[in-house]
């Protein structure tokens, strides 16, 4: 009876072990990362150009670097959610130590995290809007509410594209 039990537990254990590998891809993919904007300058140089050369969120850093004397640290993190690209995200910006990439609103805050965008060789099937965006989203930073004078007109062709 005893061996009996044990190579039925051990049957058991077996069929469970074998459902789950059946079950569970055998890779588990990557959850999609920010790569920050300057590896999209590789195969985007014309946005990439005009977002450098035109686009305040290019340099959105700046304007906190130089209100932090001013602000708390709690300030600051509000700040980051805008002016930065991924805060408070797996992978977004941290600091301007540690995630110096990051520091500024580049493509990413748009488009959202381009690292599987960049693994594929550039499918616009995984980035936000595909390469479209709609100003709504645009007006997660750019509203009324953080922006007392209000006068946003997106840049698609100038400033970001």
């Amino acid at each position: 009876m005893v061996k009996r039990k044990v190579i039925f537990s051990s049957l058991l254990a077996g069929l469970v072990l074998l459902a789950g590998a059946i079950l569970q891809p055998s890779t588990v993919q990557a959850a999609n990362t920010f790569v920050g904007t300057a590896t999209c300058a590789g195969c985007h140089d014309k946005e990439y150009s005009n977002f450098s050369k035109f686009a305040k969120k290019a340099h959105s850093d700046r304007s906190i670097k130089i209100m932090a004397k001013k602000l708390t640290p709690e300030e600051q993190k509000e700040c980051y959610a805008c002016h930065t690209t991924g805060y408070g995200q797996p992978g977004g910006f941290v600091s301007f130590e540690k995630t110096p990439d990051l520091a500024h609103a580049g493509c990413e805050v748009c488009h959202g995290p381009g690292s599987a965008h960049v693994d594929s060789g550039g499918k616009k099937d995984l980035i936000k809007g595909k390469g479209r965006m709609n100003v709504k989203e645009c007006e997660k930073c750019h509203n009324s509410e953080r922006v007392s004078n209000f006068r946003f007109k997106p840049m698609l062709f100038g400033g970001a594209h």
